[in-house]
């Protein structure tokens, strides 16, 4: 109860400041304080209205807001999110275009389970929409979850991708962005020796700790500096009596935002001191470039306590998958079987969260992938959200994802002999892209 009660006290400041923010709003708003000429009721008005909107978007899941897609006949097709299998932790969601051929490129995006909810990928989903079939991974808030559902550790959200694969088919192009890169590597490794004919043709590793010693950062260091005791006892709660889940244990989504909060505090402080100057003067939209960032920022995600203290202590402190002792349900997941499944690792020069070096240590793994079927990308001057989204994301890295994954399609595989010579000349580029 007591850590069910600290969970019910976090929903009561955060409630009570959206409230706070409402009345704020409202009272400044009634049409006789305009007789008042005093800029202290518009200041109140405008925090009101920032102070409302950002702890209101603490608990809503934001919406995909992909409408539509303009495909090469120059038409409009609408675009339409669909769940293709339902799982009790996660979905698998497929970005229907309607009235659109199906696209040779079947993707898979591997969404992270670290705090925000898939939505995270939007721009990534948008840009890969317009010539490939996309799949997400659309984790569920475990605040949500019942406790009759069981436990979800990263034992189980391996097998949800192993699931999700199978589903798809073995024409499936992976791409596993950030924390779900060294699971994804595991889940593509027991598929190699469980069920070799469900791996994808390929698959591409973005930002990802495979090795989080490779290159220490603040995340690895507090990962070591902490017991897993501690984390246990501070980070952990049960869900309050408000949501389906309630008595779950958690490591809530407002917990976590505290943290991000913290770690730059002046920065959002400072963000925060503009928009409501913004919104006084009649300069802020609601749509505008800091509501479009907070409103996807502030909507954090509560993970299973499992999930979070498993993936602390098996892929951090123990370096399991980094060390290729990986188990599943007891089983030994071995990477080095891993024979036909083409592996791009792509990491960001200026990344303080998965620092270059983390991510690339998977190609040392895979001792049975020809070095032909590798490949890796070092993109200068980029940070952790900038290789999957923004400018160098489209500009740079898409492209030669897209190259990677066409050199390594089936039709690439099966091509005529002609086809063939050129497939080598792309093998070449792909491998030339290697740092």
């Amino acid at each position: 109860m007591r850590h069910m009660a600290l969970y019910d006290m976090m929903e009561t400041v955060r409630n009570t400041n959206q409230w706070l923010g409402a009345t704020a709003r409202t009272m400044a708003s009634y049409p006789g304080l305009a007789l008042i000429p005093h800029p202290g009721i518009r200041w109140m008005a405008a925090w009101g209205e920032v102070t409302e909107r950002a702890f209101e978007r603490m608990i809503a899941k934001p919406d995909w807001g992909i409408d539509s897609v303009t495909g090469d006949d120059g038409r409009d097709h609408v675009v339409q999110p669909e769940v293709v299998l339902e799982k009790p932790f996660g979905d698998l969601v497929h970005f229907d275009v309607a009235g659109r051929d199906e696209q040779p490129r079947k993707i898979l995006l591997v969404a992270p389970m670290s705090g925000h909810y898939a939505t995270l990928l939007r721009s990534t989903v948008k840009s890969l929409i317009p010539n490939c079939e996309v799949y997400v991974t659309d984790w569920h808030n475990a605040r949500d979850i019942p406790v009759s559902a069981g436990k979800f550790d990263i034992e189980d959200y391996t097998l949800y991708l192993v699931d999700f694969l199978r589903e798809l088919g073995p024409d499936t192009h992976v791409i596993a962005v950030c924390q779900p890169a060294p699971l994804t590597l595991a889940a593509t490794a027991y598929l190699a020796a469980e069920d070799p004919d469900a791996q994808p043709r390929t698959l591409t590793l973005i930002g990802g700790p495979i090795d989080p010693d490779a290159a220490p950062t603040d995340v690895t260091d507090f990962g070591a500096r902490v017991t897993m005791g501690q984390l246990e006892e501070s980070m952990c709660q049960r869900v309050g009596f408000k949501y389906q889940g309630v008595g779950r244990r958690v490591y809530p989504g407002l917990l976590q935002l505290s943290s991000f909060m913290a770690m730059n505090a002046d920065t959002h402080a400072q963000a925060f001191y503009d928009q409501i100057f913004r919104v006084a003067s009649g300069e802020a939209s609601d749509h505008d470039k800091h509501n479009k960032f907070y409103d996807e920022y502030l909507a954090v995600m509560d993970m299973p306590a499992e999930f979070y203290l498993s993936t602390v202590e098996r892929i951090f402190k123990n370096c399991e998958i980094a060390k290729n002792a990986f188990t599943v349900e007891g089983k030994h997941v071995d990477i080095g079987k891993i024979t036909n499944v083409a592996v791009k690792t792509v990491e960001g020069a200026n990344d303080d969260i998965s620092a270059p070096g983390q991510c690339v240590a998977a190609l040392d793994l895979l001792t049975g992938l020809p070095d032909e079927m590798k490949a890796s990308h070092l993109e200068p001057g980029a940070g952790h959200y900038g290789i999957f989204a923004g400018g160098k994301w489209r500009n740079n890295i898409r492209p030669l994802v897209l190259d990677f994954i066409d050199a390594n399609s089936e039709e690439s595989r099966t091509a005529k002999p002609k086809a063939k010579r050129q497939r080598g000349e792309a093998d070449k580029t792909v491998v030339n892209l290697k740092q």
